[in-house]
């Protein structure tokens, strides 16, 4: 017996069932992530309820106390090898058998200092990017924030630009003293050189090795922070763009739709774990934009849908799976697409409990990159090329990098084995950055970065950090390249943007940490190159050190079913003078559909 007329649409769920809780609209169970329903001091509260104590103790000691060990070890056995090297050569007598044993420690050294080195390096790498760059960043994000609450909420992009570049400078000064400091309390604890024999326990070796490793990083984070400050206090500042350039009547032109953080997820009345019931419920918002984007494209063709990261609202396997069959819908369209990992696709490790961490050695993160990787391969394996790095050049396809490791890959993602494959982590770090090159010589090429720091926290997933391995990569194209232009595309913003935020949370927790470093490694670029990406979900295109800078809106966050949201369609051109032009886009608008609870909504909305 049927429940209802098969034309009869219900306007409730409780119609007939008299439920009084109609799920369709969620309960205070789907808030539970919300950072735009609770307060970051609740979230806080949650996270110290819910956490796991041992796995903090694990993750502290994996990401903080053995890198700090490795580092602080690695004068001490340098030292103490060169030692016993030169104490053996003084008591030999030159002879057959002291050159062979010479010959020998020689050897040794050579093939056992690579392992040594790398160990030590990546150790240090760890402590860089948990503790020594975020740690500049926050404190020139906090004095920024501090100064324009204070001096500058009602003033123009200049006057705030030079107050972000003198901020910057004291924040590199504050740095260098505090660590100066440190280096001071710690040094008569250190043992940098000298053999090991000489500490009298391995509870002095371990004291030893922590002030050598916390002398080493606080007079590296001094320095580099100085430089850092006054850098960014050279550099140009941002502002926001008042008039686009106009079209050249010769040359290139590409039409480009820029979407970004369209969070799919995996329930038809599913909510996004940002917004909760303060955003769209399901995916039919994203599929309609489809449809419309769609449509345009048939009256107008795109050369190519960017897509700058948070394809899915957690990395999830059934919210990749809609996110596919959603493309799968639009085969013209889905030929055009290209995208780029996001944080919510790679580190958000539980929608609903933000407490919640990856220990450094769980298999979970490998597989969201492993999904994304996969995904990617499917949607634009074979019209992205992956830099061979050794051959100094673009190599191979996507699609033609990764077939190898395909069986390794579905091994993996059934069973997590094998564990501690080397292989995996390698590919991903290998396929970055992705890059469309040009079709001649001086026309337009795109480079895909992965903009995503690697944390296995909710409080840090949202901080972002390129490598310096993709830098030079890029570099590499670049000099194939030398007359291109090019699009870049990547998912967190490279600088807050020239206006005063509500919460500090806004800066700190969610920003590219080395971006204006980024910046200034491709200053030639300035002029023939565009930036793209997402990640802050609002619209805002501004310029900085020469280089158009975009921000994508999100067509989902952050607003019920019944608003209308938007995205922009951009035209991009090279001139007579080979130079990148930014023209005036097209704003497309993504209409809201009005629900029975439109007026409540609307109130809870005011409410917050």
């Amino acid at each position: 017996m049927a429940l209802m007329p098969s034309k009869t649409k219900p306007k409730r769920a409780s119609a007939d069932l008299n439920s009084i809780i109609d799920p369709r609209f969620g309960d205070i169970e789907d808030d539970a992530s919300s950072t735009k329903r609770r307060s970051l001091l609740s979230l806080a509260g949650s996270m110290l309820v819910e956490i796991s104590l041992p796995k903090l103790v694990v993750a502290w000691i994996s990401l903080l106390i053995l890198p700090g060990l490795l580092i602080g070890l690695g004068p001490i056995l340098v030292s103490s090898w060169l030692i016993a090297v030169t104490n053996k050569v003084a008591s030999l007598v030159i002879g057959v058998w002291s050159v062979l044993l010479i010959a020998g420690l020689i050897a040794l050294a050579w093939f056992g200092w690579r392992p040594l080195f790398r160990w030590v390096e990546l150790s240090f790498w760890s402590l860089n990017s948990v503790v020594v760059q975020p740690g500049y960043a926050a404190c020139r994000e906090v004095l920024r924030h501090l100064a324009e609450r204070l001096f500058a909420r009602r003033v123009g992009d200049v006057r705030r630009g030079k107050l972000r570049a003198t901020t910057a400078a004291v924040a590199g000064i504050l740095v260098f003293l505090i660590s100066a400091l440190v280096v001071l309390w710690t040094w008569p604890e250190t043992q940098l050189f000298g053999h090991i024999s000489q500490l009298s326990s391995w509870t002095r070796v371990a004291t030893a090795a922590f002030a050598n490793s916390v002398v080493i990083v606080a007079a590296y984070l001094g320095v580099a922070s100085l430089l850092w400050g006054f850098a960014d206090a050279a550099m140009d500042q941002p502002h926001t763009l008042v008039a686009f350039q106009p079209a050249p009547s010769v040359g290139g032109r590409w039409r480009i739709a820029h979407l970004s953080d369209v969070h799919v997820v995996g329930e038809r009345y599913g909510f996004r774990l940002e917004s909760g019931r303060l955003g769209p419920r399901g995916n039919e918002r994203f599929k309609r934009l489809l449809r419309q984007l769609d449509a345009i494209h048939a009256r107008e063709p795109l050369d190519h849908i960017m897509l700058t990261g948070d394809m899915t609202d957690a990395g999830i396997s059934s919210e990749w799976a809609e996110f596919l069959d959603d493309l799968a819908k639009h085969p013209k369209l889905t030929k055009l697409v290209l995208m780029l990992p996001g944080n919510h696709d790679l580190n958000i490790v539980d929608r609903a409990n933000p407490a919640r961490m990856d220990l450094p050695m769980s298999p979970n993160r490998r597989l969201r990159e492993l999904r994304t990787m996969s995904a990617m391969d499917a949607v634009q394996g074979t019209r992205v090329w992956v830099v061979d790095r050794a051959g100094r050049r673009l190599g191979k396809t996507l699609a033609e990098v990764i077939k190898p490791h395909g069986k390794e890959i579905e091994r993996f993602a059934d069973s997590a084995r094998p564990r501690f494959s080397t292989e995996l982590p390698d590919l991903w770090a290998k396929i970055f950055p992705m890059v469309v090159p040009p079709d001649k010589p001086d026309g337009l090429g795109i480079v895909l970065f992965d903009s995503n720091a690697d944390t296995h926290f909710s409080f840090t997933n949202a901080l972002g950090m390129i490598s310096a391995e993709q830098i030079e990569a890029f570099n590499i194209v670049q000099e194939q390249y030398p007359e291109a232009c090019w699009l870049i595309g990547l998912h967190h913003h490279l600088m807050e943007y020239p206006w005063a935020v509500k919460a500090l949370s806004e800066r700190i927790g969610t920003a590219l940490i080395n971006g204006n470093w980024v910046l200034r490694q491709l200053k030639p670029l300035a002029g023939y190159a565009v930036f793209m990406h997402g990640h802050r979900h609002i619209d805002w295109m501004g310029e900085c050190a020469g280089f158009p800078i975009i921000s994508a809106p999100s067509p989902v966050m952050g607003v019920t079913d019944d608003i209308d949201t938007d995205f922009y369609i951009h035209t991009l051109a090279i001139g007579p003078d080979g130079r990148l032009r930014l023209l005036e886009p097209e704003r497309i608008v993504v209409k809201g559909q009005k629900t029975e609870r439109t007026e409540s909504v609307r109130a809870q909305r005011a409410a917050h």
